[in-house]
């Protein structure tokens, strides 16, 4: 089981990023802060329960889920797949946010597709079908989405002036790899990396180092590099001090794609800080000890041992509040 309690000093410093800078925006910088969420690509979705798998509403009403898609468009023209799927939960109740990871190759049923990778379902269908896909799998009750364009996380962090990671050894040609496949489509050419260690990594280096996935642990590890982009991101945004919001979100909107109204996204950054919440917790699913490796038809996947046992630990993390 993987979960990560963030106290202390980062008691302050929320996941739900775009939700809490807006909200900050909002009251600092009056019409403009609001007038700004015109950047975001605003995309609606059925309002249905049945169109979107939910097979009933009787979940925790103190409770919001919110899908974060990290989109993996590598041509301009390419149907976009789900490279990241996360499950944002802002807790009122325990006054928490909760981030749970969503292994994109899990094996599981997209409806009317069959079979595949969890992470097929966003090109498939786009957000709607992805949606649908989460809520009939885990029995949830998600009806809004935001989605955000990987490669646009590299204007963020360079804008950021760099995140810090510690890279492996045995991460450092992967990395270059991925940087080449980068270079090779989007210009200006980026640097390789040098050598292994804790570094300042550039907008594209960080991307390319988030989509390591052939060496060490495969997908789990993954995982576990774009949750510490992200978490980098989110240190160097609310260390950059309020003055810096207006010109990160000008980098970072246009990436952005969302069904949520304006109104409805400075509500959900507004209600975290007044309800107090001031904590992160972190999880997987499929989770440890819940899951294991497997070839199909020439394949890679990862399989669910079974899915109502992880459906339970992931109910019991998010609703349950289980330790």
């Amino acid at each position: 089981m993987f979960r990560k309690n963030r106290k202390g000093k980062k008691k302050n410093k929320k996941i739900t990023i775009l939700f809490i800078i807006v909200a900050l925006l909002g009251g600092t910088f009056g019409a403009y802060g609001y007038s700004i969420l015109d950047k975001i690509k605003n995309t609606e979705i059925t309002k249905d329960d049945e169109s979107l798998g939910i097979i009933q509403n009787n979940k925790n009403n103190k409770i919001t889920n919110i899908v974060l898609f990290g989109v993996d468009r590598r041509e301009s023209s390419d149907t976009p797949r789900s490279d990241t799927v996360m499950i944002a939960s802002i807790d009122k109740k325990h006054n928490k946010i909760k981030l749970t990871s969503l292994m994109r190759d899990t094996y599981l049923e997209i409806p009317g597709k069959g079979m595949n990778k969890l992470t097929h379902a966003y090109a498939y269908g786009g957000p709607e079908l992805a949606i649908q896909t989460i809520n009939q799998n885990f029995d949830m009750n998600i009806r809004d989405f935001v989605s955000v364009d990987f490669y646009g996380l590299e204007a963020i962090i360079d804008t950021l002036g760099g995140i810090q990671i510690d890279v492996k050894d045995y991460e450092v040609n992967a990395l270059n790899h991925n940087i080449k496949e980068i270079n090779r489509i989007t210009d200006p050419d980026s640097p390789f990396i040098q050598s292994a260690g804790l570094q300042t990594l550039n907008g594209r280096q960080a991307v390319a180092y988030a989509r390591i996935r052939k060496v060490g642990n495969g997908d789990y590890q993954r995982t576990e590099r774009q949750r510490a982009v992200l978490e980098q991101i989110l240190n160097k945004t609310m260390n950059s001090g309020v003055t810096q919001y207006p010109k990160l979100l000008n980098t970072m909107l246009p990436y952005v794609e969302t069904s949520l109204s304006k109104t409805k996204i400075v509500s959900l950054g507004l209600s975290s800080i007044i309800s107090g919440i001031n904590e992160i917790e972190q999880y997987r699913i499929p989770a440890d000890g819940h899951v294991y490796n497997d070839t199909i038809n020439g394949v890679s996947y990862v399989v669910p041992n079974t899915l109502e046992d992880n459906v339970k630990l992931l109910h019991q993390f998010i609703y349950d509040d289980v330790k």
